[in-house]
């Protein structure tokens, strides 16, 4: 019987961290880790029986299903019977690398969640990596067995022969297998034993995932794994207890590796009830816990007893590669679509993520004009961008720049290594686009198809490649980098080959004047669209740039009226994502960026004033 604790303090419940497991969560989005996940709160009685239970801890928000990857990491924890049963998920990118590792350090066993039908998926093959590095125990659990075309056997295979390219040993692959059906709460150690009921997989984790390892007499020690934000609880520090205990007004030190602080308070500790917050008034050594009052504290901070202040050795944060401008909108559309447009709500909004982004770092441009965004990779600032687009933001970004430094009197730029699998037929597609973007291949080998490459490229050669990747491996293929080092600049390379068509004037698009620009290039735009002076719609077959009139209508006859489109035909015009945007563009331009709507534009958009410029 699975015991409720629902009127328990959870944390404070469990004190012998013999009790206590801490587990990781891999999975590519869909597989079904909200539903699984919902189904051991409910088994172990963390929803009251008349609570109506959505997709809650685990729910991906809306970026995290369109990417197909985990974007922010996550906490909860539930009961089965005297266990408590802390639960972390994962980003799923290397663009989070450094958070990857960091949760991943607050767990001691990892569940591997694979689609029945599907098997394992790309975008989850970069944390297992981690945890296979890391050497935690994992546990398999094949769900959806109940699909129609499910390949139990095939899916197991799949993850056997994954687990042997990502180097993990011998005793990794003697790994345990549980099959689910979580939408329908079934669960078992076969096919033919399952039971509707989530205990098969609860009793692998007790047996499998070792308890903590953590000195419980020592004095009080904490490393942050992440930061969470609350309007109402401030800023909290999460992060799992190494050493002692903590009281709720205990003293502490934070410290890191060259700084130790004054002393502070705790004011307030938190422990994980299904996907929420409980307040506690200690916390023993092996739990996972948030602590609040040290509104300075930062990722890879210890918290500490002031008798020993001594930092625990942090996972280290790759610095930032990439920067981008982001600018108050001030195109002739201003807040036409937006709900914040000035540049005060920006700045804003920009400083509230780094308090819990720690790779994000945020400066104020020159005369106010807006902000020098950085952080680790395209994705990472772009996704920041669709999460502001989203809540309501107007504003405008400039083309991603590669962060440069002078390293002994040289301008140096940084440099990755790439880790690409694929399949043998892209072999020759990737190996030519890494060439003509400064990539020196390292090493390659071929076996089951597949093919492993290693680059060192600079990491603007990275810039816009995803897509193109993902087109030329026909979604197949996988892509790690990481930060070496700074080198030397390697020289330019080719943004884009062709112009831009640009409009004259404020218009509204026609499809008479559009079917006149085809044969020019690709359109960015269909009739009936408002446009701006300077506005970008399209791509120009020719180098130059041109100034087109999207609205020239047909001159009048006696048969027809001036605009009219009867027997117009026009190829659809070519839709890009933000990435591809962003890539696209030249220093001369902006993407401009609203709830509704992704647009490109020259920075200066009169043509007699850029003309001047030059």
């Amino acid at each position: 019987m699975l015991q409720s604790t629902s009127k328990l303090k959870m944390m404070e419940y469990i004190m012998d961290q013999n009790k206590i497991r801490n587990i990781a969560i891999i999975a590519h989005v869909d597989h079904g880790k909200t539903t699984l996940v919902d189904q051991l709160f409910k088994a172990s009685g963390m929803y009251r029986d008349n609570q109506e239970i959505q997709e809650r801890l685990m729910d991906s928000m809306d970026l995290e299903r369109e990417r197909g990857i985990t974007i922010q990491s996550k906490n909860g924890a539930c009961m089965y019977k005297d266990h408590l049963v802390n639960i972390i998920d994962t980003p799923g990118h290397a663009d989070f690398g450094g958070e990857v590792e960091r949760v991943l350090k607050m767990a001691d066993g990892v569940l591997f969640l694979v689609d029945a039908q599907e098997g394992p998926m790309p975008q989850s093959h970069f944390v297992l990596k981690k945890a296979i590095a890391l050497n935690l125990p994992i546990i398999v659990i094949v769900n959806k067995v109940d699909k129609q075309y499910a390949r139990c056997d095939w899916a197991i295979d799949q993850v056997f022969d994954l687990m042997v390219n990502l180097n993990a040993t011998d005793d990794m692959l003697d790994f345990p297998i549980l099959y689910a059906s979580a939408k329908n709460g079934l669960s078992g150690l076969s096919l033919d034993t399952m039971t509707e009921s989530m205990e098969p997989i609860f009793e692998s984790v007790i047996k499998n995932v070792p308890a903590p390892n953590c000195d419980e007499v020592a004095p009080f020690k904490l490393l942050v794994s992440s930061i969470s934000y609350s309007p109402f609880m401030g800023r909290l520090a999460i992060g799992k207890v190494s050493q002692g205990k903590i009281l709720i007004n205990q003293e502490v030190v934070i410290s890191s590796e060259d700084n130790v602080s004054e002393k502070m308070r705790v004011t307030k500790i938190y422990g994980f009830k299904s996907d929420s917050f409980e307040e506690i008034t200690q916390a023993s050594a092996g739990n996972i816990v948030a602590v609040a009052g040290l509104e300075a504290i930062r990722v890879n901070e210890t918290i500490s007893h002031p008798e020993s202040p001594e930092p625990i050795t942090g996972i280290k944060v790759d610095p930032p590669t990439i920067s981008m401008q982001f600018i108050a909108n001030n195109s002739p559309f201003s807040g036409l679509e937006g709900d914040y447009v000035t540049s005060s709500q920006l700045k804003e909004r920009l400083y509230k993520e780094t308090l819990t982004d720690v790779a994000l770092h945020v400066e104020n441009l020159a005369g106010d004009s807006g902000f020098t965004v950085s952080g680790r990779g395209e994705l990472h600032l772009s996704i920041l961008i669709e999460k502001m687009r989203r809540e309501g933001f107007e504003f405008q970004v400039a083309r991603p720049k590669v962060i440069l430094k002078d390293v002994e009197g040289t301008l140096s730029e940084p440099f990755e290594e790439v880790t690409i699998q694929v399949p043998d037929e892209a072999m020759g597609a990737v190996i030519e686009s890494m060439g003509n973007r400064k990539g020196q291949m390292q090493h390659m080998d071929q076996q089951d198809g597949m093919v492993n490459l290693k680059f060192e490229i600079p990491t603007r050669g990275l810039l816009g490649y995803q897509s193109e990747f993902m087109t030329q491996t026909k979604g197949l293929g996988l892509l790690f980098s990481k930060f070496l080092d700074y080198r030397k600049h390697t020289g330019d390379i080719k943004v884009r080959k062709c112009g831009v068509l640009i409009s004259k004037e404020n218009c509204k698009s026609i499809a008479y004047a559009l079917d006149n620009l085809q044969d020019r290039g690709r359109l960015f735009i269909g009739p009936g669209v408002d446009i701006y002076e300077g506005q970008i719609i399209g791509e120009n077959s020719r180098e130059e740039d041109m100034v087109v009139n999207p609205s020239k209508s047909k001159k009048l006859t006696n048969m027809r009226a001036s605009g009219s489109d009867d027997s117009v035909i026009l190829t659809p015009p070519l839709k890009m994502s933000l990435e591809q945007y962003l890539s696209f563009i030249d220093d001369s331009e902006l993407v401009e960026c609203t709830p509704k709507s992704i647009r490109v534009r020259k920075i200066i958009l009169s043509e007699s004033d850029r003309k001047r410029s030059h």
